[in-house]
């Protein structure tokens, strides 16, 4: 086939490649429209530019000659050493092509295969053609404190392009300040007391549900039913009732789940986002989560709330900020505090119990500082005595760093106009940068010994030589002025119910139950999915 070419017109067609990859190499393109446009359409005209009799055959040669060149070029720019990130190790596939990462995520095993690579190759790690991950403590303020970067394209999937509409999660700068104003004044410790009533009452309806269970209980499933309605409760007034039926009847924990897997899956390649979200079938599942959204809004405004909910500080119904939300910002915050407040809490707290029954001693003396400090059980459901239970706090603390709910976290971006100096090292501008937490939390620099061991006497215990807990390298609620919103009303939940779960009943693992495998089961997909039972047998004490 090639044979029809002559060596000039192959020439010109690799000539023309080239340029293409230079071109997109400076100006590199926010959506893949234009740009595919253009590739695709670009050899047909070269040809008849040179006037050469076209057909069939020359058409086909002139795309391979052309693919070929640009893939060429392209892999061989970015394994070179005069690529900016060259001095950054890793895996070569992961320099080539970001879409081998998004395979990697697909599997739900990007914070263990990030963990091996740190490993491997240090703390400086290239995951990506333009991306690296870094797990260096002082990297944490440099890159998500105060004057640190601005979230990156990462993020810019978890904006709908057909709405224009951005969560708190995807807002950046001065937008993102303003909306994190009214989020703040929502999850202050003032709003705090008015939600003490909500989640006392799904609290105890938990408890009420789990005494009535007999035989092995996937308790892990019974803590999701109870942060999604609780989190429903908030953003929403309520109407989702998956404790009351037993599981998720309406299929809402389905919408939720794979609306938000699909759009992470997609983060990882945000500049064909905008090409996606023109093909129905690509956009099935992110159009379900948006209705889902607006269905509840609906039913939220109709119906009203006696108490003030989350709802009512994120319209500002008390008239504080200048420029009044839109309804869609409204809905979109509202979802997203129901995924990052439901999915967050339950992996804690399930992580939590499979913790401490894997270890029998801790187990026994969290549940006697509870019982001791909540002698008369009749004062579970009062958040006072919170500060009372230090061991229960040393061991969820534990848990986040060894389990954080958000692995990986987004990436933020160095931004045009300069490289910056890193711990140590020369970042150059425009790239992406992680801070993982769970390979950041697991390094001996930073919590020793033995950084893979669930130890909570070591928030508790004085520190000595050879023993190291840096709190700066600690971020399970990320850190900075993004930091998690959500994190004193999370907090909130996990002492309540752990407090008052091991308070009213014993827990062991279910006979048969190979609590090894369990490990398997937890998915990084952005935040931490759980997709296999955690299987208990429950007691009443």
């Amino acid at each position: 086939m090639l044979s029809q070419f002559n060596g000039a017109e192959t020439s010109w067609i690799a000539l023309l490649a080239l340029t293409n990859h230079l071109y997109f190499n400076r100006y590199e393109p926010k959506s893949a429209n234009v740009p595919l446009l253009v590739l695709t359409i670009e050899p047909i005209l070269l040809l008849f530019a040179l006037a050469t009799p076209v057909s069939l055959f020359r058409v086909l040669s002139a795309y391979i000659v052309f693919g070929f060149t640009l893939c060429s070029s392209i892999i061989i720019y970015r394994i070179s050493p005069w690529h900016p990130l060259a001095h950054i190790p890793g895996p070569t596939i992961y320099k080539i092509t970001k879409l081998w990462g998004m395979w990697v995520f697909s599997g739900g095993n990007q914070h263990t295969v990030n963990k091996a690579l740190h490993d491997k190759y240090g703390p400086f790690l290239r995951t990506g053609p333009n991306e690296v991950s870094i797990i260096h403590v002082d990297a944490v303020k440099a890159v998500l404190g105060t004057g640190g970067f601005q979230k990156g394209q990462y993020y810019e999937p978890r904006s709908d392009p057909t709405l224009k509409t951005r969560s708190l999660l995807a807002l950046r700068g001065e937008p993102h300040a303003n909306r994190r104003r009214i989020w703040n004044r929502g999850l202050s410790s003032e709003s705090l007391k008015d939600y003490e009533s909500i989640l006392a009452k799904r609290v105890a309806q938990l408890m009420d549900r789990l005494e009535g269970l007999s035989g092995p209980v996937d308790i892990a499933e019974w803590f999701s039913y109870f942060t999604f309605d609780f989190m429903g409760d908030m953003a929403f007034g309520g109407g989702f009732e998956m404790l009351r039926d037993g599981g998720d009847k309406e299929g809402l924990w389905t919408i939720i789940k794979n609306g938000a897997k699909s759009i992470a899956l997609v983060c990882h390649i945000p500049w064909l986002v905008p090409t996606l979200y023109l093909l129905p079938l690509a956009t099935r599942e992110p159009q379900k989560l948006r209705k889902f959204g607006a269905t509840c809004a609906t039913n939220r405004i109709r119906t009203g709330s006696r108490v003030k909910d989350l709802w009512y500080h994120l319209t500002d119904e008390v008239g504080m900020e200048k420029k009044k939300p839109t309804l869609a910002e409204v809905v979109a915050d509202g979802v997203l505090s129901i995924i990052a407040g439901s999915d967050t809490t339950s992996i804690a707290i399930s992580s939590f119990v499979w913790f401490i029954l894997r270890n029998p001693d801790i187990y026994r003396r969290v549940q006697a500082e509870v019982d001791s400090v909540y002698a008369d059980g009749d004062s579970l459901l009062d958040a006072l005595k919170h500060d009372e239970l230090r061991f229960l706090t040393a061991c969820l603390n534990e848990t986040m760093r060894l389990h954080p709910p958000v692995p990986t976290n987004g990436t933020r971006q160095v931004p045009s106009g300069g490289g910056k100096m890193i711990a140590g090292r020369f970042i150059p501008e425009d790239t992406h940068i992680y801070i993982p937490p769970y390979s950041l939390h697991r390094t001996a620099e930073n919590f020793s010994p033995s950084p893979d061991k669930f130890d909570p006497d070591r928030w508790l215990r004085p520190q000595t030589t050879g023993e190291v807990l840096n709190m700066a390298a600690f971020i399970p609620f990320s850190y900075g002025a993004a930091n998690c919103v959500g994190k004193p009303l999370a907090w909130r939940e996990m002492l309540m119910v752990t407090s008052t779960l091991l308070r009213k009943f014993n827990l062991r693992f279910a006979d048969g139950f190979e609590s090894d495998d369990w490990l398997g089961n937890l998915h990084d997909v952005f935040l931490t999915s759980i997709d296999g039972p955690l299987l208990v047998e429950i007691s009443r004490r």
